[in-house]
């Protein structure tokens, strides 16, 4: 009203009520004024992830998967597929921006701004720091299926060709003439669960903690250093031809495999299942507004059509279904006695136990002077 009255007042100065140049002077003018408050004084809702456009199309909406390393072949595979059903379920059309590599950096990386919807990590501890942060809230395990445990897979023991050093199982790596090859479980999480798979295997098998800490202890001396992460270890062994033995994720032989590379390997028979959780990032989808995308999306992740394509490249289906068909039976060999982290009081006491300052692995690592 302000402007109004201010351009009526000045042309009531430049021009006479009775002159008709006047009057069609103010008509014009009016009219521009009218178009110009118009538009001042609509909405606008650009921005919106359910905005429309004057087709009654909805606009795109973007959401941003930061996950670890492995999981992106997986994730190549299973986003166009979900892209392609919520475009016809929802007339919308969904841009993803994705983010891979190791799970500790992807986490540090969430904490301190890395403004990830959906994370899909290599361990549940992972995750927990980024609930720590206030980023999720709590109890995101239970909001999704498997408390929230999308992916697995369990230890592989990779040996040299011809496996010269007769490896068959976790006991021989303690073996005097053996060097195995792994990262450091204090800054590597495929490394926490190798750690685990060791101590595991003397625990199922009936053996004590004393027990347990000895093998383990006897196993990190015969590794000639430590790697930072899994990528590291596997450049290490493959690459720059160290050690005789490696542990990995079983997807990722499986993997290597179907693409033809020659890669001798082992599954023991007392093993750790290796449990991969994903979660929606609360904070940054109520920031974005996309949280009804997000969390279809990783719904759509338990779904038989997205697990079938994690099996394809490795990792070992969480629908029954699917880990029941033969293609995949034929492919995944039953465990015969595979152990959990919450068979060792889940990953709090886990980290506590074993992985925090002065720890059972800080122990071990004194008593072999490193």
């Amino acid at each position: 009203m302000n402007l109004w009255q201010q351009l009526r007042k000045g042309l009531q100065l430049r021009f006479s009520p009775n002159s008709l140049k006047g009057f069609v002077s103010l008509v014009l003018v009016g009219t521009v004024l009218s178009v110009s408050l118009a538009a001042c004084s609509g909405t606008n809702n650009s921005n919106s992830p359910s905005a429309t456009t004057d087709t009654g199309k909805k606009q795109n909406v973007e959401l941003t998967l930061v996950s670890f390393a492995v999981t992106k072949a997986a994730h190549a595979a299973i986003i166009p597929k979900f892209v392609e059903k919520w475009q016809k379920e929802h007339n919308q059309t969904v841009v993803f921006k994705q983010s891979y590599g190791g799970s500790g950096s992807q986490t540090r990386a969430v904490v301190d701004g890395l403004e990830a919807d959906v994370v899909h990590l290599a361990l549940a501890l992972d995750t927990q720091k980024i609930e720590k942060a206030g980023l999720i809230q709590p109890g995101w395990e239970k909001k999704f299926p498997n408390n929230g445990i999308v992916s697995k897979s369990v230890a592989a023991l990779v040996t040299r060709e011809g496996n010269p050093k007769g490896i068959k199982n976790w006991a021989d790596l303690a073996k005097d003439d053996v060097k195995l090859i792994t990262a450091d479980p204090k800054t590597s999480g495929v490394a926490r669960w190798n750690f685990l798979a060791l101590w595991n295997s003397v625990i199922k098998t009936g053996g004590d903690e004393a027990k347990a800490t000895e093998f383990v202890t006897k196993v990190y001396k015969n590794v000639p250093v430590l790697t930072k992460d899994a990528r590291e270890a596997t450049d290490a062994f493959f690459k720059q031809g160290q050690g005789d033995a490696l542990i990995n994720y079983e997807n990722e032989i499986v993997l290597a495999k179907d693409k033809g590379e020659k890669t001798n390997y082992i599954l023991p028979d007392v093993n750790i299942s290796i449990d991969n959780p994903i979660a929606v990032v609360d904070k940054n989808v109520d920031k974005h507004g996309n949280r009804e995308v997000a969390e279809a999306f990783v719904k759509y992740l338990f779904t038989p059509e997205a697990q079938q394509e994690f099996a394809k490249v490795g990792f070992r289906p969480v629908d029954e279904t699917v880990a029941k068909s033969k293609e995949f039976v034929d492919k995944y060999p039953q465990i015969k006695i595979l152990g959990t982290v919450q068979e060792l009081g889940g990953w709090g006491a886990v980290q506590k136990k074993f992985f925090a300052e002065g720890a059972i692995f800080d122990q071990i690592q004194a008593k072999n002077k490193r």
